[in-house]
């Protein structure tokens, strides 16, 4: 695969910006551009350097302040995002050494096709492949999309009505907020075969989900956990946030984004309600900081003493740019203006690592784990996928 004409581009740049739609009133500032473009340009030259520290068999995960980078296996939720971002960053400056490593990185990928223990095949597979298929299209990628499809889909239980997410601990059927990002795999598997039963899961999935994780303000849960036989919840907890009643904030958007797909994939309005009526809890949010950037945890007690979480700005801010396309007039602007809050605080010096810095990753100040003390304050390869994803979203708006 060595074609890297300019018309390879053109589906691929379709792919990022989902089916946003072809009216916006909301333009791109012209300066902000030039910084994205400064900002894309420089993220190129970290992955570059992210590349020659990083072992050819495994994929980065995090970088700690005592100089020592974290991989993972393949077989970890996130291994998809370095090789995800690179194709971004490929279609962003055009530079093939992106694209010749994102190839590499697939190579030990793929076996995770047939990995039927766990439930992030969409960010492992999607990310990387679904990337990969819309810069070039190649059968055999079909081929492994269909198959990690397949294999997601065995982890879903029609009693239940969900997918389950953990095969670890003392959980009965945990189903945690974070799955609804993997559902747009099942979509295209409907889509590319014709095989309506994934989508007929996403969709009973993102009910469920709207059933019993959310609460009265459009807070969620981060985990439910069921009883398989019968499919009535056991448990409202949470794993990664600060208690179970809390409003974890990379939770909150994981569903903003899992839901704007979902209206995207079916045009069905509850999805759109959902995700705005989740939009506003966020952006409406007291203890939502001036520039946008949430901090761990809505609940914390300790704000504004905490920690920021760069991921979950970044993941908010690229849902935002595509749900402005499909909401009303008012919404649409807060929407756009918000993402361009937020991405525009994420490329100042604050968030943004200096070159050769932060272990060639791109954000600073993510969160991962804090109960655990697992991850916390470091960069994270998720933050930096939905960053360049962002800020590609909001350079492709320009005069549509």
């Amino acid at each position: 695969m060595t074609l890297f004409s300019k018309k390879l581009l053109v589906p691929a740049l379709l792919f990022l910006s989902g089916t946003i739609q072809a009216q916006n009133s909301n333009q791109p500032n012209e300066e902000l551009i030039k910084t994205f473009d400064k900002a894309l340009a420089g993220a190129a030259g970290q992955y570059k350097y992210l590349k020659s520290i990083t072992p050819v068999d495994v994929m980065p995960k995090t970088f700690y302040a005592t100089k020592k980078l974290e991989t993972s296996k393949t077989s970890w939720w996130t291994s998809g995002f370095y090789p995800g971002s690179l194709f971004y960053l490929y279609q962003a400056t055009k530079d093939t050494a992106l694209y010749n490593e994102a190839i590499s990185r697939l190579r030990i990928l793929e076996k995770e096709q047939f990995n039927k223990g766990t439930h992030d095949l969409g960010f492992m597979m999607f990310c990387s492949f679904g990337n990969a298929n819309a810069i070039q299209h190649d059968k055999k990628y079909d081929e492994i999309l269909m198959n990690s499809a397949k294999s997601l889909s065995t982890r879903f239980n029609p009693t239940v009505g969900c997918i389950k997410s953990w095969d670890h601990g003392t959980w009965k059927f945990p189903v945690i907020i974070d799955n609804m990002m993997n559902l747009e795999l099942l979509f295209w598997a409907t889509k590319y075969s014709g095989d309506s039963s994934y989508y007929k899961i996403a969709v009973t999935h993102a009910n469920t989900t709207i059933k019993n994780h959310y609460r009265s303000d459009f807070s969620s849960f981060h985990v439910i956990d069921y009883n398989p036989d019968n499919g009535s919840v056991h448990e409202k907890k949470t794993a990664q946030g600060y208690a179970d009643a809390s409003a974890w904030a990379r939770g909150q958007a994981w569903g903003l984004y899992g839901y704007t797909v979902m209206y995207r994939a079916t045009k069905d309005k509850k999805y759109l309600v959902q995700a705005n009526k989740i939009a506003h809890f966020i952006i409406d949010h007291p203890r939502l900081p001036s520039d946008k950037v949430p901090y761990w945890d809505y609940d914390t007690p300790d704000i504004p003493a905490t920690y920021r979480d760069a991921s979950a700005g970044s993941i908010a801010a690229s849902a935002l740019l595509e749900l402005s396309k499909y909401a009303d007039a008012k919404n649409s602007s807060l929407y756009f203006k918000t993402a361009e809050k937020i991405l525009t605080a994420l490329s100042t010096p604050t968030y943004t690592a200096k070159p050769g810095e932060n272990g060639g990753f791109i954000l600073k100040h993510s969160v991962g784990h804090w109960p655990a003390n697992s991850e916390v304050d470091v960069p994270l390869t998720y933050a930096d996928y939905y960053y360049i994803e962002g800020m590609m979203r909001y350079k492709a708006m320009k005069n549509k």
